[in-house]
């Protein structure tokens, strides 16, 4: 069966998205994998499929690189927000996710701005195996401080660092997503202060490894930033594919400005890969 898709990225981090409105194509998390290996499939950081939603304008489900299927992602909700939004002019969107209601704001200029919703701060709700302290959890042998932890509809840690180029995240990050301490594997970034509203970032996804940007990512750094007296509540982010624009409001949710961007589109054939 051949079905056709859009390569598309948000900040450089990129996925290849498959309309399922009309009829189920049958990915299952075997074929997502096989789809996102950049030597022998499509390549990209997640594979996206848009199926229909009771409750909003279209439900996305996102598989990662392994077949694992994630909670939300920002620069994912940017990207199909803006092929929904090339169908009729919308401007306003809402997108639905295993992890709730993510609304959507066509801002003109290549720019869509996404309602994350509030982050989870207890240690239950991101979750972690006991309870502890969640702005600094205890020191681990080969970790480089002691992260901060919280939740954007994924589970995120992230470590504070002299200077997030040097870190070692192919190294560290692998370590830190399986650990015991983190029930559902979390999401690990490391960030530094470029000033008092800019943060470099870098992260490494649970299922996806190193990846150009991460918007949730960017949304913890920053919502973890402010809990820390580090950064107000309006930072740029700045990432290796790009640079996402993060306001914590006072209200408590999180929004999330930046670009969506189609690189190609294409067709595939699933029936020469594994289901």
């Amino acid at each position: 069966m051949r079905a056709a898709f859009v390569k598309m990225h948000g900040a450089g981090n990129d996925f290849a998205v498959f309309d399922e409105r009309r009829e189920p194509l049958g990915l299952t998390p075997a074929l997502a994998a096989a789809l996102a290996d950049r030597h022998r499939g499509i390549g990209c950081d997640q594979v996206i499929s848009i199926e229909r939603s009771a409750r909003a304008d279209a439900y996305m489900r996102i598989r990662n690189a392994d077949g694992s299927e994630a909670g939300a992602c920002g620069n994912a909700t940017r990207c199909v927000a803006a092929l929904l939004a090339g169908e009729d002019r919308r401007q306003r969107l809402t997108i639905e996710t295993i992890s709730g209601l993510l609304p959507t704001e066509i801002l003109g200029g290549g720019l869509l701005r996404v309602d994350m919703g509030p982050p989870a701060l207890l240690w239950n709700e991101i979750p972690l195996a006991r309870r502890l302290d969640t702005l600094a959890l205890p020191p681990t042998d080969g970790w480089p401080a002691a992260p901060a932890v919280v939740s954007m509809g994924n589970p995120h840690a992230t470590f504070f660092v002299p200077d997030a180029e040097v870190a070692e995240a192919a190294a560290i990050g692998p370590r830190v997503e399986r650990d015991p301490l983190f029930p559902e594997r979390v999401n690990v970034g490391f960030a530094s202060l470029l000033g008092p509203n800019r943060l470099r970032l870098r992260v490494w996804e649970r299922g996806a490894g190193l990846t150009r940007a991460c918007g949730s990512g960017a949304c913890a750094a920053v919502v973890n930033a402010c809990r820390l007296g580090l950064a107000g509540r309006r930072v740029d982010v700045v990432m290796d594919g790009g640079t996402l624009a993060i306001e914590w409001r006072a209200d408590g949710h999180v929004l999330m400005t930046g670009p969506a961007l189609i690189a190609f589109r294409g067709e595939i054939d699933f029936d020469t890969y594994p289901r």
